[in-house]
């Protein structure tokens, strides 16, 4: 009795997680190999032509190019943003917890609130950002629907909300480094910027290891609400990352065989970029 018991405290879980995990991930796969007939009314068994008809696909390849420029951009900008303004709210100064608080706020908030704030503040008429760029260098952007201001705009908004994510883990890090460590650092004549870069950020290598991975795989999936608020995709398909054409092609041109197959592309490119992230990057990671 003692060795079932286990099995049945982890039955409930691996019910929900099969039912609503790998059931819709089997389907998934199952689909990609149909198409619907034109009238809907049953499905057509037609191979890999899905897979092909999507990377001859113009529109496609556009997708793949923005989710690689979105991707980098946000991962890349996320990561060095949050490492700076980890320095800074690691300070032992009156008011820190305060500016930690207003600053982890996004994380908060859902994508689509996200989106639609970043939409008032890029509105070419009331918006802040236009106002400032305006009365600064006397610009008037239409961010959102306008190339390639839009892209701009929407990896603006994820990284706001993506921010906040990466500095808890990245102050959590800071406070666990021993002072004894920049103490010598001081003695040895190290400057902020060697401090910072050659001591502090090769000591939290663990943590970036681990944000790099979550940023990426949340730039990938969890972008949708902020592009369909901000830009629904356009200008002309500049924001249409892979997530949002997988929107698009299944609900609303109702493509479910296509759609299907994208999203085996996208989990067959994710675990090709996690398998070798994990193979190059993890033996460069110094853990203490």
């Amino acid at each position: 009795m003692k060795k079932i018991i286990p099995y049945i405290l982890l039955f409930p879980t691996l019910l929900i997680i099969g039912i609503f995990i790998y059931w819709p991930a089997g389907l998934s796969f199952k689909l990609s190999f149909y198409r619907q007939s034109p009238f809907g009314n049953r499905e057509i068994f037609v191979g890999f032509k899905n897979f092909i008809s999507l990377f001859t696909n113009p529109e496609y390849l556009n997708a793949m190019l923005i989710t690689l420029i979105y991707v980098i951009l946000t991962v890349f900008f996320t990561i060095v943003i949050a490492f700076l303004l980890s320095q800074l709210l690691n300070q032992k100064i009156p008011g820190t917890k305060i500016f930690r608080l207003f600053i982890f706020a996004p994380y908060a908030i859902s994508p689509a609130i996200a989106g639609t704030l970043w939409s008032f503040l890029l509105n070419p008429v009331v918006g802040h950002l236009n106002y400032f760029f305006n009365s600064i260098f006397g610009l008037n952007m239409d961010w959102l629907t306008s190339s390639p201001y839009a892209l701009i705009a929407v990896i603006m908004g994820s990284i706001w909300k993506m921010l906040p994510f990466s500095l808890i883990f990245y102050i959590a890090g800071l406070q666990s480094i021993p002072d004894s460590i920049i103490e010598s650092s001081l003695i040895d004549g190290a400057n902020l910027w060697k401090r910072m870069w050659k001591i502090k950020f090769p000591l939290l290598s663990p943590i970036t290891f681990y944000l790099v991975i979550m940023t990426i795989t949340s730039a990938m999936f969890n972008s949708f609400g902020i592009i369909d608020v901000m830009t629904k995709g356009g200008p002309i398909g500049d924001t249409t990352t892979l997530i949002y054409k997988l929107y698009l092609d299944a609900f609303t041109y109702q493509k479910t065989g296509p759609a299907a197959a994208q999203s085996i592309i996208m989990f067959i490119i994710m675990g090709v970029v996690t398998f070798f992230y994990f193979k190059n990057v993890e033996n460069k990671v110094h853990y203490q």
